[in-house]
């Protein structure tokens, strides 16, 4: 069967036609993007997307209709396979390679993330509950973070990846705990440092493997996906090792539905490098020697509207920001943003909220609500 007839019929199952007149169809301006999408998969899609080889006015939809009819199951690119046996047998998370994704991801330019992001600088899932706006969302996040932790004034929290300081200025300026923060990027540690002054919080460019000190809480949002599997149980040690006997460490990681290892390879090749995700069978088997399992939460959903409102806010920002990014850039980040949206729509990927104590509350634990 010829190629661009056998593409039209996969993309039929869901609802998508080539140089459709619908947004989320597709727009093919070469024909050859169909060939390297069947033999590389998001790889060969992803990279003619960015080449300008094909167009989708609403990518987002495009990406929900494509997973929600599961037609990725239909494209089985040797790509995969490589990806696959990387992830089994090397440890791509570590020490020596700690620090490439806050070099190649968070380093891009902190001028990029104050345009796309919130006024605190949250670069992880909102929570929509009640939010109609991204600042609103970020806030509600931060809020629920900080009462599942139950923070009390005097305490000392650690938050591993802690990106610019959002949850520790937020916990500092309105719960009066003290901070301190790992990450792995330079213009993360730069910027937050701005943010946070006159505020008692310390940040540190260390990978979280060399931390061992006592905290009354710790908490890590947005930081497993960088970890990976040959470390799971080492992050949750060391999680463990530094929480006081009597207190609470709240995971919030992007999670899938199933165990496999390795991730997309465009996603691992344009946007993070070694990242891998895990499923809730991960989380369990690396904590269940350390912790008890107080709460999980599913927020994924609220994923979608965060991607979407990111994506806004950069294309309103693109004329400022074209003079430091170029055409390919921007058509790349596009691609991450929107596919994204559209996998958290499709509900193929999750965000959990799990809240771990060291040998169980002893009247249980009650989920707050905001």
């Amino acid at each position: 069967m010829h190629t661009e007839s056998y593409v039209a019929q996969l993309l039929q199952r869901a609802d998508i036609q080539i140089n459709g007149s619908r947004p989320w169809d597709m727009q093919v301006h070469r024909h050859e993007v169909l060939n390297d999408a069947l033999a590389r998969g998001n790889l060969g899609l992803g990279e003619g997307y960015m080449r300008g080889d094909w167009d989708c006015e609403q990518l987002d939809e495009f990406f929900h209709r494509i997973l929600r009819a599961k037609l990725g199951h239909e494209i089985r690119p040797a790509k995969l396979l490589w990806q696959h046996l990387k992830a089994r047998f090397l440890n791509l998370q570590s020490r020596r390679r700690a620090f490439q994704v806050g070099e190649y991801h968070y380093d891009l330019g902190n001028t990029l993330y104050q345009a796309m992001l919130d006024s605190r600088m949250v670069y992880t899932c909102g929570y929509w509950q009640r939010a109609d706006n991204l600042e609103d969302a970020q806030r509600d996040k931060l809020e629920l973070v900080c009462r599942k932790l139950q923070l009390k004034a005097g305490m000392r929290v650690l938050d591993i990846g802690c990106g610019w300081g959002s949850f520790m200025k937020y916990a500092a300026e309105n719960y009066g705990v003290r901070c301190v923060g790992l990450t792995v990027s330079k213009e993360q540690v730069e910027l937050g440092k701005q943010l946070c002054r006159d505020l008692p919080v310390e940040f540190r460019l260390q990978d979280y493997r060399e931390v061992n000190e006592p905290f009354d809480a710790v908490v890590s949002i947005g930081m497993f996906e960088h970890v990976g599997q040959k470390n799971y149980r080492d992050f949750m040690q060391v999680a463990a090792r530094c929480l006081r006997d009597d207190g609470l460490f709240l995971l919030h990681t992007i999670g899938r539905n199933r165990d496999v290892r390795g991730t997309d390879p465009w996603i691992s090749r344009y946007i993070f490098p070694n990242g891998e995700l895990p499923c809730l069978a991960h989380i369990d088997s690396a904590s269940r020697n350390h912790f008890c399992a107080e709460d999980v939460d599913n927020i994924g959903a609220d994923y979608d509207p965060t991607l979407m409102a990111w994506c806004a806010n950069f294309e309103k920002h693109w004329p400022e920001l074209e003079q430091h990014y170029n055409a390919t850039f921007f058509r790349m980040w596009r691609y991450y943003l929107l596919s994204c949206a559209g996998a958290f729509r499709a509900r193929d990927l999750q965000v959990w909220q799990w809240l771990f104590s060291k040998q169980g509350l002893t009247n249980g634990y009650r989920r707050p609500q905001l």
